[in-house]
């Protein structure tokens, strides 16, 4: 039988987690003839087709290091979202004294004794083992303290997320949890495996890919020399990249200060630069823990959020509402600027109701308080007088209002980096029914508006005319407008002389200061089934900002606050903003 060899050189080039691999080989092919003299050729296999590093021998190695999850900082560098160290919280079987104890561990842990078990059984476990369980926080030491007693629970250091803010920013920030097998299927393969943290909402979702990174990963092969020491060769590697750090507008201070001032009912605020446009403060209230939902929440934990009455898993910042008459500055705008409302004309309005007569059925739109003179411009805000409102969009008619309603972002999607729904002025998007026009004029309407929104198109009032893109991320461009020409500067100049009014002679007394003028406007949404729905809920608002800094607006919404009136919503702003001054 003859023999006979040749070589066939070839190229290897591949992807692989850790980059492309690239490589030149040569194999060797024998040939044999078989006692029939049938040639064939084999190849004479050698480790290093799969890579040269091996030719001679030695293991192959990979190595991933995870990368650091960016930040979330404030204005001033403050913490939002952080990285800080926690308890990984485990047991060693061999130390376990009981199941009693799995019991102990199981409640303190929000965990059932199955799911225990089934760690504790897994292949690899044995008695002198270390077995995770949960990740606690470090700061938790009343629960730290109780799992330390029993015997058997160990703990290691370990990464964690940390949200210092809690719920004050909870629905602003969202949390991290581990990447469920449905998450896995929206995300990329290459990128995401099945113990990955992933950001589950608020700004970790909404920032992800720039807060989590890549993978660093290393292929490698080891091997012994001759004298017995073992050596390393790279076949390939891509550096781990941390996350970016991610810097917002918000300021922490008035973030926790809006919070706070809730202390537990339902409502929500945004607070923004009005001269710049920067958002300070998104606050939904009242709002979960994003610490606890990120380490893992119980069953029993998350119905109990669920159930809640007050909806603490509902992001209202990013929710839109009546607006009761904090609309009444916006329709004034509109008056002004078409030309429908002259400020210093009074007109006479005789009594507590009015109705348009004709097509208007018994509907008849209600005032609180009459005057025996003229209503003029001043007048109407001060006292927030609808009836004045709702005559004026009468006379304007509906395409006029709507056209300034459009004219103010109204039915847009707002500008802005965090998805906040887009505000509406009625269910159809029409104002073709005169009743319906005169209620939206003065709040009563179908129109709905975000916090934001509304905070926002105060800034018209404050930057001769142009309302102001509202801005989430530092390092975006300020002052950037959003819409222009709503007011000339004498129209604007008459509305802020009238907020002002508003607060020092009317309807927004209880934001009244000593020293520390402030203009704003206060609102009651009636939350009603129907027209004659008498016992409805009422949401209270106001929108304020200092009458001579102008640095600082703040619109805030409490519901049900039929029992206290929008004035304490006046009195929470107003201490707000003096207790911002003071710093």
């Amino acid at each position: 039988m003859g023999k006979g060899t040749a070589t066939i050189p070839f190229s290897v080039k591949m992807e692989s987690a850790a980059g492309p691999i690239q490589f030149n080989y040569k194999a060797k092919l024998i040939r044999q003839e078989d006692k029939d003299e049938n040639e064939n050729w084999y190849i004479a296999w050698n480790p290093g087709f799969i890579f040269p590093q091996i030719k001679d021998g030695g293991q192959i190695h990979i190595d991933t290091t995870m990368p650091e999850r960016g930040e979330i900082i404030d204005r001033n560098k403050m913490p939002l979202a952080m990285n800080d160290t926690a308890w990984q919280i485990g047991v060693v079987p061999g130390k376990l004294q009981s199941d009693s104890a799995k019991e102990q561990i199981g409640k303190l842990l929000h965990m059932s004794v199955e799911n225990i078990d089934e760690k504790l059984n897994a292949s690899w476990v044995k008695p002198d083992l270390f077995v995770p369980l949960k990740k606690v926080q470090k700061t938790d030491k009343a629960l730290l303290d109780q799992l330390w007693a029993i015997d058997g629970v160990a703990g290691q250091e370990v990464s964690g997320r940390v949200y210092p803010l809690g719920k004050a920013a909870a629905h602003l920030t969202g949390y991290i949890g581990q990447a469920t097998a449905e998450d896995l299927k929206k995300l990329d393969s290459k990128t995401y495996g099945a113990n990955d943290m992933i950001g589950k909402s608020g700004l970790e979702q909404l920032y992800e890919k720039k807060l989590r990174g890549e993978k660093g990963s290393k292929i490698y092969v080891t091997k012994e020399d001759v004298d017995g020491e073992t050596n390393e060769s790279v076949i390939a590697e891509k550096p781990v990249k941390s996350g970016e750090t991610v810097q917002l507008t918000i300021d922490v201070n008035v973030q926790e200060k809006i919070y706070k001032s809730f202390d537990g009912e339902a409502g929500t605020a945004a607070a923004i630069n009005p001269k710049t446009g920067e958002t300070l403060a998104l606050v939904s209230s009242p709002a979960y823990d994003p610490n606890v939902m990120t380490y893992g929440i119980s069953q029993s934990q998350y119905a109990a959020l669920q159930d809640d009455p007050k909806k603490p898993m509902l992001n209202r910042f990013s929710s839109t509402y009546a607006s009761g008459s904090v609309i009444k500055p916006i329709s004034a705008a509109i008056g002004l600027k078409n030309g429908t409302i002259d400020p210093d004309k009074g007109i006479t309005i005789n009594g507590l109701d009015w109705s348009n007569g004709k097509g208007w059925g018994d509907y008849k739109v209600h005032r609180v308080s009459g005057t025996n003179s003229p209503v003029d411009l001043n007048d109407a805000l001060k006292r927030s007088d609808n009836i004045y409102f709702a005559m004026h969009a009468v006379k304007m008619g509906s395409e006029k209002y709507v056209e300034g309603l459009h004219n103010f972002g109204v039915g847009e999607k707002i500008p802005f980096e965090y998805p906040i729904k887009k505000s509406q002025i009625s269910n159809s998007g029409k104002l073709d029914n005169e009743v319906l026009l005169a209620n939206t004029s003065y709040g009563q309407g179908e129109a709905q508006f975000s916090a934001l929104h509304l905070a926002t198109a105060y800034t018209a009032f404050l930057n001769d005319g142009t309302m102001l893109k509202p801005i989430l991320l530092a390092d975006d461009d300020k002052k950037q407008a959003w819409k222009k020409d709503l007011l000339t500067k004498e129209q604007e100049k008459e509305i802020q002389k009238d907020l002002h009014d508003v607060v020092a002679k009317g309807t927004g007394s209880q934001a009244k200061r000593k020293d520390f003028p402030i203009s704003g406007k206060t609102g009651t949404a009636e939350l009603k089934a129907s027209k004659d729905d008498k016992s409805g809920d009422e949401n209270g608002w106001f929108i304020g900002y200092p009458t001579e800094k102008q640095d600082i607006l703040i619109a805030m919404m409490q519901e049900k606050t039929q029992k206290v009136g929008s004035g304490i919503v006046a009195k929470k702003v107003a201490d707000i903003l003096v207790d911002v001054d003071k710093k």
